[in-house]
């Protein structure tokens, strides 16, 4: 008797891990390929932080102009209503000011700063023109309405029921679901915006990235539907690679033991192959260097999220194989 349940168990086991590696390997056969209206390759963080003020219509405009086929934005709520484009919560990073977008008024936003340093690239610290016109927070109804047919990607920054329900009326009014991308790393904000708006692409939070690792390592991945069209997420060795470039870095052990395994588990071109035949877009972030581009790309990433659209725009056309 024990023998024979042996035999079954076995023979159970084996079916089930020939069927998951089938499936991962061809995963349309039961899993219809998403119909995603557009690909990128080259996408501008906060428009291009490193070329321009972050996150302004100046900065969009010359990263489309550049070529970019994605713009990132984030967004937050002022205080009379309206939806502004800003990473920051509070200003004083940006501007000098000590106050919250949510406790002022559109009208009344300060100007950026002359100097922005970039979080992504810390040596480094933009400097522009200085002209105000190129220092003032734009609408995300501006960003719409200048690039219809551009794909937006938008990080609602913060949890309100209020920020999200007019930012998908927004997407609706411009006619933008099937070219905007949203959601969060928190996966209340980004289960919000999947409610209020399924027809939206939608990206992986990180909660839905853990459940996708498990997923991924129990065999489970190909028997389960995905609901998000978008996973993004950072490369882990460059922040090891930088560490090494600038000694004095404050990491602590325990840190880099974390990025090493997420760097083990997450960047797997099985992963990213098996995705991209189920139709869903990977991107990686913030990446600022050559040898980074041609890493990601490398891993089988769909697109590469950077502050320099025109560093990684001559990459893809020095690299024509990785266009």
């Amino acid at each position: 008797m024990t023998f024979t349940l042996m035999i079954v168990f076995g023979t159970l086991v084996g079916g089930y891990v020939i069927a998951s590696l089938l499936l991962f390997k061809f995963p349309n056969i039961i899993h219809a390929r998403k119909r995603i209206k557009f690909k990128c390759r080259h996408i501008s963080h906060r428009g291009g932080a490193g070329e321009n003020y972050e996150n302004t219509i100046v900065a969009f405009r010359r990263a489309v102009e550049a070529g970019t086929d994605m713009l990132e934005l984030d967004c937050h709520l002022t205080k009379d209503g309206y939806v502004v484009v800003s990473h920051d919560h509070n200003l004083l990073r940006s501007t000098g000011v000590d106050c919250n977008i949510s406790q002022i008024n559109f009208k009344d936003l300060p100007l950026l700063k002359t100097e922005l340093p970039l979080d992504f690239d810390p040596d480094y610290t933009f400097i522009g023109s200085g002209r105000e016109e190129e220092r003032r927070f734009v609408l995300l109804q501006e960003v719409f309405h200048n690039f219809p047919q551009v794909p937006i990607n938008i990080d609602i920054k913060v949890d309100s029921d209020i920020l999200i329900q007019k930012v998908c009326e927004l997407i609706v009014q411009y006619r933008r679901e099937e070219y905007t991308v949203w959601g969060n790393f928190s996966d209340s904000v980004t289960k919000k915006c999947y409610k209020v708006n399924p027809q939206v692409n939608l990206l992986f939070s990180m909660k839905r990235v853990v459940h996708l690792l498990i997923l991924l390592y129990t065999g489970l991945l190909p028997f389960f539907p995905l609901k998000e069209t978008h996973l993004e997420i950072f490369l882990p060795s460059i922040y090891l690679s930088r560490r090494r470039n600038n000694p004095s870095a404050a990491y602590l052990p325990l840190h880099t033991v974390l990025v090493r395994t997420m760097d083990a588990l997450l960047m797997k071109k099985c992963l990213f192959e098996h995705l991209t035949k189920r139709g869903i877009h990977t991107y990686l972030w913030v990446l600022n260097y050559e040898d980074e581009f041609k890493k990601a790309f490398e891993l089988g990433a769909t697109g590469v999220m950077t502050d320099y659209p025109s560093k990684l725009k001559k990459f893809l056309k020095d690299n024509p194989q990785y266009q």
